[in-house]
């Protein structure tokens, strides 16, 4: 499976973004999906979770209440709405996938990465 992250760029804070993660390869709808993301000289960090059907969804606490994980299965597309963006926000942000084989309701555990986009929020 491929993924294929974009819609990062640069915001001022308090303002929204909208990023989306294309998956190409296998069946979509076979994989929850999530999106994490890793500051300079930081650790990885969850962002959200889906699971296949988009019946569940789950966040970190940072971004509880300002994120929004959704996933299109017609369009192949995963997204992530972010609004009220801070500049701790700023990060390169990465989609992720894990077959439903595999998968485990609430799972922070994904095995396929797409590239990263960067995400900068301006104080």
């Amino acid at each position: 499976v491929q993924l294929q992250a974009s819609g990062g760029g640069l915001v001022q804070a308090g303002g929204s973004l909208r990023l989306s993660c294309e998956v190409s390869g296998r069946t979509f709808s076979d994989y929850a999906m999530g999106w994490f993301r890793q500051a300079s000289g930081k650790e990885r960090e969850f962002v959200a979770g889906i699971s296949w059907t988009g019946g569940s969804k789950y966040y970190g606490g940072p971004v509880q209440g300002r994120f929004t994980i959704a996933r299109d299965n017609a369009e192949n597309t995963v997204y992530l709405q972010m609004n009220n963006l801070q500049p701790e926000d700023t990060a390169v942000y990465y989609c992720a996938a894990e077959g439903r084989e595999t998968y485990y309701p609430y799972s922070r555990d994904f095995t396929s990465w797409g590239k990263g986009t960067q995400v900068t929020v301006s104080s």
